[in-house]
């Protein structure tokens, strides 16, 4: 998938609606030409949102009525390189796949016309949907009169049709790559910490019982918080909760060696967060603020309004990291010593915008302290 192209058409369907919104607020649409400007990209915008769905026959035929409006055409079709997706007006059911097979096969339009018929009369013009060189489907006009302009027109429609639905893929690939980089970092924190975690509780076992039964019903909370099966998003207060709860088995193990501070404003606390975004931050603090050093380690956890954004950090002051080792575990080449930080920093990027990734303060025996900036409001963002 070409990047450029997925921003073009992003940025283009962004263009398209603004400038639509903005000829609707106009008292006098002017000429006529500004009026017609006006109707195709109100139609082509009312087209849009069912597109980014995908080129499915539900998206397909919420579509196709206002395709075949931008087109001014008979009829329209949309088709997979398959089936007919949805056939819209009249004539339009009489297409079937055989007739676009050369198109599927080419990757070129072509005009052509339902068997049986000869002379003037119904016509299908066809073109291609394709992305990255791949034909996709067709775009399907149903005419009485077919000319050079309708041919052109829709041509032109096809491929505004296969950029929506580019769009849709990059969508698609994006919620797919969120719930692999989580399935990941279960996989990878899981088995380091479990083992910490029921090595603490069994020492208690024989010495204090009901200690170990309280423990064990932290670690079951907890470990029911991290294999969840559903959301890409939770609030900050269930994060929160559920370190809450790691700490206190890590209490178990370290006693007074893991001091904390913890400090939240209550108004943050429904803030959407990533799933799973400050637990490999707090067991990295943990771990490099405690095992490696004598003597006690603190954790700092602090939460606060900033205007638009809620700014979270975890600060440890133990015995720090090389920056470009913390740099290269960002862009996803380090050794795997910073448990998911590049991990935490990708699917940040990804919910929010490149602006809210991790930012890392730290140098040997100096601690570590990592920072992230959360809008407290995001399109599509939901707990």
């Amino acid at each position: 998938m070409n990047p450029f192209a997925v921003v073009a058409a992003a940025a283009a369907g962004t263009f398209v609606a603004a400038l639509a919104r903005w000829l609707l607020h106009r008292r006098d649409l002017g000429s006529e030409a500004d009026r017609a400007t006006f109707a195709t990209l109100h139609t082509a915008s009312l087209a849009a949102p069912a597109l980014r769905e995908g080129l499915t026959p539900d998206a397909a035929t919420a579509a196709a009525r206002h395709l075949r409006t931008l087109l001014g055409s008979r009829g329209v079709a949309l088709t997979d390189t398959e089936r007919v997706l949805t056939a819209e007006g009249p004539g339009a059911d009489l297409l079937d796949m055989t007739l676009v097979a050369p198109v599927l096969r080419t990757g070129r339009s072509a005009m052509t016309r339902p068997p049986g018929t000869a002379g003037p009369g119904l016509r299908f013009v066809v073109a291609p949907l394709v992305i990255d060189d791949r034909v996709l489907g067709t775009l399907v006009a149903v005419t009485d009169d077919a000319t050079a302009v309708l041919a052109r027109t829709t041509t032109e429609v096809a491929r505004w049709v296969s950029a929506q639905i580019e769009l849709a893929e990059l969508d698609a690939s994006r919620a797919r790559l969120a719930e692999a980089e989580v399935r990941a970092l279960r996989a990878q924190i899981s088995p380091h910490f479990i083992y910490n975690a029921l090595t603490a509780i069994a020492s208690y076992v024989r010495t204090d019982p009901e200690h170990a039964r309280e423990l064990l019903l932290e670690f079951a909370d907890f470990t029911r918080y991290s294999f969840r099966r559903h959301g890409d998003f939770t609030t900050l207060a269930e994060e929160l909760r559920s370190i809450d709860r790691y700490l206190t088995l890590e209490r178990a193990r370290f006693g007074d060696r893991l001091q904390l501070t913890v400090r939240v404003a209550p108004e943050v606390l429904p803030v959407a967060v990533p799933y799973l975004c400050l637990q490999p931050l707090v067991e990295n603090a943990v771990r490099h603020g405690l095992e490696g050093r004598a003597g006690p380690g603190r954790v700092t956890i602090l939460a606060e309004d900033a205007g638009a954004d809620c700014t979270i950090s975890v600060e440890d002051d133990g015995i720090g990291a090389d920056p470009e080792q913390v740099r290269r575990a960002l862009v996803g080449e380090g050794d795997g010593d910073s448990i998911g930080v590049g991990n935490v920093d990708e699917r940040l990027r990804l919910a929010f915008g490149d602006e809210y990734g991790l930012v890392v303060e730290t140098g040997p025996g100096l601690g570590t302290k990592v920072s992230m900036r959360v809008p407290k409001y995001a399109p599509g963002v939901h707990a």
